[in-house]
């Protein structure tokens, strides 16, 4: 399958991933639909892809995408264009490094809403515009943390393994027809989501951290390509398998962290990267 689309909707295009997914995207793309929280940053954003590709049709949405009524400009715009929609990417996300007992419920509630329950949402507002197309795709942006969890985001890891259980089986309930449901799944990333806080903790613990840009080249690359789902990085990809094959040597592994991944929850800070 090639890199090309005709038409794409990503959300969370305002945020520091998404931005590198929009300008990534927009060199492969005749359509776009680019939503976001940030209206003035989606703007600028606009500006910004149409100096590199100024043949490409560029929608943006402000607004909150756990309300019906941005998931629904959203398909208005897509439905629009005059190319169709073969590539829906569900992107926008939040995160919060916090201690789960003393977690506040309404930021739980928030990176459920977010993380999980919009992509689910605009996915089957979505589907029935995919269809349309000789073939789709849906990409739904996850996490490493989507097969492994870790202490300090519970809830976050709540959300992303949800969407990668929702992503495999919305592929399955599809597999005979034209649309393929895939994951995308970044490790740490040098955003707004990736905290002060989060970033010192992964020094210590010599975590690697990725740029956007090269992120979203990875993005382009997975779209072309035919596997179900990508993990990025390295030794991320071998927790994930022994999370999987012998997950006590994870639980030791993590257990011996603890005492630094407390220190710094101590003097953690939100995230917020839609």
């Amino acid at each position: 399958m090639s890199a090309h689309r005709s038409g794409v909707v990503l959300t969370g295009a305002s945020g520091g991933l998404g931005q590198a997914f929009s300008r990534a995207l927009a060199m492969h793309a005749n359509a776009m639909v680019l939503a976001g929280r940030d209206g003035a940053k989606l703007q600028a954003l606009r500006q910004s892809i149409a100096t590199v590709n100024p043949e490409v049709d560029l929608r943006v949405v402000a607004g909150d995408l756990t309300e019906c009524a941005t998931q629904q400009e959203v398909l208005r715009q897509a439905e629009s264009l005059a190319e169709p929609v073969d590539l829906l990417i569900n992107a926008a996300g939040i995160n919060e490094f916090h201690p789960f007992e003393s977690q506040p419920p309404v930021s739980l509630e928030r990176i459920l809403a977010i993380d999980l329950l919009a992509p689910v949402q605009l996915t089957q507002c979505m589907l029935p515009l995919l269809r349309r197309a000789p073939r789709a795709q849906v990409i739904n942006v996850g996490s490493v943390f989507g097969y492994v969890g870790y202490p300090g985001f519970a809830a976050y890891c709540a959300a992303k393994f949800g969407l990668r259980g929702f992503s495999q089986a919305l592929r399955r309930e599809l597999s005979d027809t034209n649309i393929e449901v895939r994951y995308f799944a970044p490790r740490a990333t040098r955003t707004p989501l990736t905290t002060p806080a989060i970033s010192a903790m992964n020094r210590e613990l010599r975590v690697r951290e990725d740029a956007p840009e090269t992120v979203a080249r990875l993005l382009v690359r997975f779209v072309a390509g035919r596997k179900w789902d990508r993990k990025l990085g390295f030794p991320e990809r071998l927790y994930v398998l022994l999370n999987d094959l012998a997950p006590r040597v994870n639980d030791s592994a993590i257990r011996r962290q603890l005492r630094v991944i407390r220190r710094h929850l101590g003097v953690q800070r939100q995230g917020v990267d839609i």
